[in-house]
Parts: C-alpha cells; sequence; structure tokens
C-alpha cells in the first residue's frame, strides 16, 4: 500500500460522498476478488482498500434520500468500488446508518463489519433463542468478541474457544467458559446447540463433534467438512442492512455491547500498521479526519 492522490469520488444517483473521519479495514479484504475489480469483473486496480466508514455526509447525489448534508453517519462502503482509506468515499446511502453523537467516530468505524457479521449469524441464520449454548470459534477476533457479547445478551451460555494467550480477552467479551484449543479436549465436553465458527480448518471439525443433534453450526471462514447429518450447516457472507446498524449502535450506547479496538494510526500510518506482523487484539482504525 502507498499514500496516493486520487480523484474526487463522484456521487452516482443514490449515492452519498462521506467526509471520511475513521475507517476500519479487515486484512481479508485483500483476497476478496471484488477488491480488485468492479461488478463486471474488470480490472479496477491501483484500488482504495476499506470498507468500514464513519464520517459526515458532505454531498448528495441524484435522487438521494435519507440522509442529509452534515449528518454524522457510519456504515460500509461497496464491495466493488473504492473503499474508505481516504479522505472522501462515495457510498450508497442505504449501506449507511446516522451515527448518533454519543458515539465516537473512531468506535463507530470499528462496528459495522464485525457487528454485522455476528448479528447476521446469530439471529438471522441460526435464530439463537434464550438458554441455547453458543460455542464460538476464533472468540478473541473482531467477529468472535461481538458473537460472544450478543448471544450473552440474548440470554445464551457462551463457551469462547481460543488460545491460552487470548484468554483473558475472550473473558473481557462475556464468554461464560474457556475452551483452549490448544491443550484442552475440544472434542469432548458439554453439548452446544450453536457452533459459530471464525476460524475455519481443522479446529471447526473437531468442534462439530460438540453440537447436538439438531443443532446448528455457522461458519464465516469456509464450511467445516461435517461427517454428520443429524446437524444443520450454513456458511455466510455478511451483507449491508441499515436497520441492523442502528439496532448494533443503540446496543453500544446502551453499553451492552463493546468493539476492542487496537491501534488507531493517521492515513500516513497505514501501510505500515496493516503490513505489520505484529499480532494486535483489537482492530485498526485509521483516523482519517481528527476535527
Amino acid at each position: 500500500m502507498t499514500i496516493q492522490d486520487r480523484p474526487y469520488p463522484h456521487a452516482a444517483e443514490n449515492d452519498v460522498i462521506v467526509r471520511v473521519h475513521a475507517a476500519g479495514f479487515t486484512p481479508g479484504e485483500l483476497e476478496w476478488p471484488a477488491t480488485w475489480t468492479d461488478r463486471a469483473g474488470r480490472d479496477r486496480t491501483p484500488t482504495i482498500p476499506g470498507h468500514e466508514v464513519a464520517g459526515v455526509v458532505t454531498e448528495l447525489g441524484y435522487g438521494t434520500t435519507g440522509l442529509t448534508i452534515g449528518q454524522r453517519v457510519f456504515g460500509v462502503a461497496d464491495w466493488a468500488r473504492d473503499g474508505t482509506l481516504a479522505e472522501y468515499v462515495a457510498v450508497e446511502t442505504r449501506n449507511l446508518a446516522p451515527l448518533p453523537a454519543d458515539v465516537d467516530f473512531v468506535t463507530a468505524a470499528s462496528l459495522p463489519i464485525s457487528g454485522l457479521t455476528a448479528w447476521q449469524g446469530l439471529f438471522q441464520h441460526a435464530a439463537l433463542l434464550p438458554g441455547q449454548t453458543v460455542l464460538v470459534a476464533g472468540a478473541a477476533g473482531g467477529v468472535g468478541t461481538l458473537v460472544s457479547q450478543l448471544a450473552r445478551d440474548t440470554g445464551a451460555f457462551v463457551i469462547g474457544a481460543g488460545r491460552q494467550a487470548h484468554r483473558e480477552r475472550i473473558a473481557e467479551a462475556g464468554a461464560h467458559r474457556f475452551l483452549d484449543l490448544e491443550h484442552d479436549s475440544i472434542e469432548e465436553g458439554p453439548e452446544v446447540d450453536l457452533l459459530f465458527d471464525a476460524l475455519g480448518g481443522d479446529v471447526a471439525t473437531r468442534l462439530t463433534a460438540r453440537v447436538r443433534r439438531g443443532g446448528t453450526v455457522i461458519s464465516i471462514a469456509n464450511l467445516p467438512e461435517i461427517a454428520r447429518t443429524d446437524i444443520n450447516a450454513h456458511f455466510f457472507v455478511v451483507e449491508t442492512n441499515r436497520s441492523q446498524l442502528m439496532e448494533l449502535v443503540e446496543r453500544v450506547r446502551s453499553g451492552r455491547i463493546r468493539t476492542f479496538v487496537g491501534d488507531v494510526v493517521s492515513l500516513d500510518q497505514a501501510p505500515a500498521a496493516f503490513s505489520s506482523k505484529t499480532s494486535n487484539l483489537g482492530k485498526i482504525v485509521v483516523q482519517v479526519d481528527a476535527d
């Protein structure tokens, strides 16, 4: 990644231009085809990465309704267009939600993708109910910490699975019990109603042994190899949703959930921050405009 001057973005129909105050970045997006091509599959490099945004609306495209100039917003930039690691970004209005004045831009930029992924996995695809038991594989990550918090807030019992080094973070995110993936016998133990897999691979496959008959596996990594026919399994990719963003930010305001922000860097520090191999427990957020 390098810092370059790029043209001011164009607001198409139903777009707004957002002056970016803070932006989130997911390293995995560099492997997504849409990062490098447009919706027709045509090359669009050089590309601006980053899809999570918090900022202020500065311009409305033709026919745009629902937002106003000067309004604080947060949300997800479109997958197949230039992203949010910039001073300004064009975003479809439906992908943004109003940002209350008592939620800061850095917090808001760390919420959309992880929050929507956790929400959709638990409530849309798994239909989580109070009293159920949830096993979260990768419970220390951005998605895992929000899965744990939302599940606990719903009244579920949460088992957080991860490395011993991440035990404190998993507990901080609300897991009732910790499963050490390095030292514990992960196939044996109490049955669970739902396995939420943010890791994939062999570990996830082994953890399916803990899912009760009729239970569910939800994966955002890749669907584990499951020999059993008595459980349900579903892989999904997160989608933007304004009403869900508003539900999530209300839970942040009330203290029911929180995000775990790691380093907060300036735009010119972003290339070094994202190429660093240092373990960083917490979302890296780029603070573009600190005004």
